[in-house]
């Protein structure tokens, strides 16, 4: 099999697009997310906000309510900031200028890139990890790339190799190369340049990139407890300064340690009287930095013994809030808002 020049052109609906608006929405989800995961959800956001003007207005609730499963709840907030930044000082005009691109909120020199040379051309290179990837093979790089260092040679050397006169198609071209056929289990037998590849040449191919980090993950253990009274479920939602800002949850006690339901129902209730229904298998959900592990607990108790921060809401009502796919993934399952 040979490389005939199709195989590395992935098909996504905002290639070739020059609407800023829709490069940044398809920007922002790709964040942390693969393509396959992320393409239902930029077209659903593109469905029902096809204008800038549109996400601007829209209700914050109904926001994370689509944003609901994909995780990292921080780009979904720097979504809203910006389209209400651009709506209030750009009077709802994307900025073109990748000085302005960049100040705004959750945009970074990447994305900043990415925004400038699609819609409008101008000469800024977009490094990203397929770019890193295939720059680290073919030169024989062997600085770390999550480094200071390494950042700034990809970064400079990814510049002095950018094609001027087209940078969109190009930055296209070099992420998709490294996406389809220089990939982590690289398919060097129909890369065309794997006459001049450094690392093929030296059998170094899998070897490189180099990191020199190693994520550090932490474990929690959170203890949900499910109280129904009259048609409603308590629910808050989550304050800030920790993950899931601003969705929303059951009853939650947080331990450092895993335990048991009775446990935990004993150390969050106290000397209050409660009785334990039902509780779940353990669910889980991975992190970059973490891994949470959730127990659901049924419990029975006095609506005064309900802490304060949480209501008891109407179930019809809790199906238009987005809470966390750990908690969707019980909900959905359990069919606990049918």
């Amino acid at each position: 099999m040979k490389w005939d020049g199709l195989s590395n052109n992935r098909l996504m609906p905002w290639k070739g697009e020059k609407d800023p608006y829709k490069i940044w929405i398809s920007e922002i989800i790709l964040q942390q997310t693969r393509v396959e995961q992320g393409l239902s959800y930029y077209n659903r956001f593109i469905f029902k906000y096809p204008t800038l003007l549109q996400l601007a207005v829209a209700p914050e609730n109904e926001v994370y309510k689509m944003w609901e499963g994909l995780g990292y709840y921080s780009r979904c907030r720097n979504l809203i900031k910006t389209a209400k930044l651009i709506r209030q000082e750009y009077a709802g005009i994307f900025p073109s200028s990748y000085e302005d691109i960049l100040k705004l909120h959750g945009v970074g020199p990447y994305t900043a890139a990415a925004i400038s040379s699609f819609a409008f051309g101008a000469p800024y290179a977009v490094v990203d990890g397929n770019v890193q990837r295939l720059l680290s093979r073919f030169f024989g790089i062997k600085v770390p790339i999550d480094s200071s260092q390494g950042k700034k040679l990809f970064n400079d050397l990814a510049e002095s190799l950018l094609y001027k006169n087209d940078p969109g198609r190009y930055n296209q071209a070099i992420m998709d190369f490294g996406a389809t056929v220089c990939k982590p289990a690289p398919n060097c037998s129909i890369c065309p340049i794997q006459k001049k590849c450094i690392a093929f040449a030296n059998k170094e191919v899998l070897q490189l990139p180099i990191k020199n980090k190693k994520l550090k993950i932490k474990k929690r253990w959170f203890y949900y407890f499910i109280v129904r009274a009259e048609g409603k479920l308590a629910v808050r939602k989550r304050p800030e300064g920790d993950i899931w800002h601003n969705l929303h949850e059951f009853i939650l006690l947080e331990s450092s340690l895993k335990i048991s339901a009775q446990q935990a129902s004993a150390q969050f209730f106290g000397k209050v009287k409660y009785s334990i229904d039902q509780v779940s298998e353990a669910y889980v959900q991975k992190l970059t930095h973490q891994v949470i592990t959730g127990l659901f607990i049924h419990i029975n108790i006095a609506p005064k013994a309900i802490p304060v921060g949480v209501k008891l809401q109407l179930v019809a009502s809790l199906r238009k809030k987005a809470f966390p796919r750990l908690i969707v993934n019980y909900i959905n399952k359990e069919g606990l808002l049918k």
